[in-house]
């Protein structure tokens, strides 16, 4: 791959700069601000990080969560881009690149989780399970979904992703100006597809990162296809995704171990206790254990200096450091692994080492002491009854828009509901369709509105629509 077609400032509508504008910006620059000017960024204030429908004002919401990986992937970017340009000394990447590098990535942590559901990724297992379950059963002029649908839009839905949904939002569904959403540069839209491959090549067990999930709709292959050509990438992971993935995860794994110490989900003991229980004897985890050692000696000192709350102090302090750590060890392996990314070849992301040992035990430590506990289990339980009424009323009701079947009055009260902006992009991309494609559509014009949904417009219109006043 070359960077000259990675980073391509081309959109896929062309955009003629008028003359005497006075606009000096880059196009990555012009993205950033078509982005954060958008309704979709605005509603992530209102999405779930880790505790739905929380009201209190310091845990991460996916807005505040996706600054924090816009910022560290900036980091990383510039890092990385120094990287290349001291010491690995390829020609091909230009001094100026770096700033694209750096506006592309920004971009992409505002825009990564820009198409998660309601109720955080519970949202997204809530809408696999009820298409799962209702393929055989939801029924058209007679015949089932499963027999409409081809598999690879069957797939689409029993394998839901909102990483998937990103793409579609901000290349379709956001209709400001006509059908092509945000219309952003093809190097952010190729950044942005985390996983190269349809929901039919999904293979979670071939050790290699780029098949773990879905990264494209059926609906938007032609436009992933003329992304590949454009950007040179052919199927394989574009560089920056790599970069994109580790920012998320530094980003994730260290706020969601922060919030559940604050939320008193995990106490300062237990947490150094089970930290120290993961370590290794041997030089081997020696690295670790230095990690580790920073907790306690935060913790220390934070006494020392009389703090009101010396753990939370030290919890925080060492949680910024660990973050330092992890984007430094990002930034390594993407040199050490340069080639590898380059070709295509690379399978694994990009922390190793000491740096993933601490991420996948912060992981491990969120999980069994927050995602899996009763509090979050009601909450979950609760989104569940949610969005099963949502997605069974909506999609009962698309099931015969836009066609010659009858129609009642309820069903069109829902579909009145729903964003003229999204019928809009279906009548745009239905034209011409056969009946299993504009079927097809008409499904996904139902899973748009419920993803576009804050947690709590879904909880309210819920209640509404169930006369709960």
């Amino acid at each position: 791959m070359e960077w000259s077609r990675l980073l391509s400032d081309g959109r896929i509508r062309s955009v003629t700069k008028r003359p005497g504008s006075g606009d000096l910006r880059t196009e990555f620059e012009k993205d950033y601000h078509r982005i954060i000017g958008s309704a979709s960024f605005r509603r992530l204030q209102d999405k779930t990080q880790v505790f739905p429908l929380d009201q209190s004002d310091f845990v991460r919401t996916r807005l505040t969560h996706s600054l924090e990986v816009s910022s560290f992937a900036k980091s990383l970017g510039q890092n990385i881009s120094q990287k290349i340009l001291r010491e690995i000394r390829d020609p091909s990447f230009l001094p100026s690149y770096q700033a694209d590098v750096c506006d592309i990535l920004q971009c992409a942590g505002l825009l990564h989780d820009i198409g998660n559901p309601p109720f955080g990724h519970f949202g997204e297992t809530v809408i696999r399970s009820w298409f799962q379950s209702h393929m055989e059963t939801c029924l058209f002029q007679g015949r089932s979904l499963a027999e409409w649908l081809t598999p690879w839009m069957q797939a689409d839905f029993t394998h839901f992703e909102g990483n998937t949904q990103a793409l579609r939002l901000v290349s379709k569904l956001h209709y400001l100006v006509d059908e092509h959403g945000m219309n952003l540069t093809c190097a952010l839209l190729g950044t942005i597809i985390k996983y190269p491959v349809s929901s039919l090549e999904i293979d979670k067990k071939s050790g290699d990162v780029r098949t773990k999930k879905m990264g494209y709709y059926y609906a938007e292959r032609e436009l992933f296809e003329k992304l590949q050509q454009v950007l040179g990438t052919e199927g394989r992971r574009h560089p920056l995704a790599f970069v994109l993935e580790a920012a998320d995860d530094i980003a994730y794994t260290t706020a969601d171990v922060e919030d559940a110490f604050k939320k008193g989900f995990l106490g300062f003991e237990t947490l150094l206790r089970e930290l120290r229980g993961r370590q290794e004897p041997g030089e081997q985890d020696a690295e670790y254990g230095r990690i580790v050692d920073g907790l306690e000696t935060r913790y220390r000192k934070a006494v020392e200096r009389g703090m009101a709350d010396p753990a939370l102090n030290a919890v925080q302090n060492w949680i910024v450091s660990v973050q330092a750590g992890l984007i430094a060890c990002a930034t390594d392996s993407f040199a050490a692994h340069y080639r590898e990314i380059m070709e295509g070849t690379c399978r694994e992301p990009l922390l190793t080492g000491p740096g993933a040992k601490i991420a996948g035990v912060l992981g491990e430590l969120a999980y069994r002491h927050v995602f899996v506990t009763e509090p979050i289990f009601k909450l979950e339980i609760a989104a569940k009854t949610i969005m099963d009424f949502l997605l069974e009323h909506f999609v009962e009701a698309a099931l015969p828009y836009d066609t010659k079947e009858p129609v009642t009055e309820v069903q069109e009260r829902y579909m009145a509901l729903i964003s003229d902006n999204y019928k809009a992009v279906y009548r745009v991309y239905s034209q011409g369709k056969d009946p299993g494609e504009k079927l097809y559509l008409r499904l996904l014009l139902a899973t748009d509105f419920i993803c576009g949904m804050t947690d709590s417009y879904a909880k309210r219109l819920y209640q509404e629509l169930s006369g709960i006043l």
